[in-house]
């Protein structure tokens, strides 16, 4: 009598887009949703909806792309297109990205041109202004998470977000100061930590 072992059980593949049409669809819907900042809308649709990243490889990502110049939602597209289909993804989900999104700011602009003096309007903006903080505020906690698998740890990690804040909101730093300076530090406090 022979005995067979239990198969170990099959992981399924992490799920990615199809193809460059899937990829080119998904940056228009994200960039089509972030009036006010994008990054809330980024982060669900990427990791929590599509489950093309973890929390942590997207955390990993958007710090690169807000170190790197332009834009950090295109610099994190031109990432996850290149990561699944080379240069021509990361094309494919810039012009995703921006294509679409352009022409609709293009007719707003218009349009407000029109109307910017209109109190109505005025008022409309301001309030929107509180619904992206919120937004913003939301997606930093939801981050938060992930610092428990920092290298730092959590306390080293908070700290490092509490000078962060404090350059920026209280100080009013320049963000071209306060990225290298305290950037340059967690990174390597991280380098340090990290084994090999």
């Amino acid at each position: 009598m022979s005995i067979t072992p239990i198969a170990a059980p099959v992981h399924a593949e992490r799920p990615r887009p199809q193809s460059l049409r899937e990829l080119f669809w998904a940056f228009t819907f994200l960039a089509l949703q972030g009036f006010g900042g994008v990054l809330a809308v980024v982060q669900r649709e990427l990791v929590d909806r599509r489950r093309w990243m973890t929390n942590e490889e997207f955390m990993e990502d958007w710090a690169a792309a807000q170190i790197l110049p332009g834009p950090n939602v295109v610099n994190l597209s031109i990432m996850v297109g290149d990561r699944y289909f080379g240069a021509r993804g990361a094309l494919v989900a810039v012009a995703g990205m921006l294509l679409l999104p352009m022409l609709l700011v293009v007719t707003l602009a218009a349009v407000y041109a029109a109307f910017a003096k209109n109190p109505v309007v005025i008022g409309a903006l301001r309030g929107m202004g509180a619904v992206a903080a919120g937004l913003v505020a939301g997606v930093g906690c939801r981050l938060l998470a992930s610092l428990a698998k920092h290298p730092l740890g959590p306390l080293p990690c908070g700290l490092i977000s509490a000078a962060t804040f404090a350059a920026m909101s209280v100080l009013r730093l320049p963000l071209a100061w306060v990225l290298p300076v305290v950037g340059g530090v967690a990174c390597a406090l991280t380098w340090r930590k990290l084994p090999g």
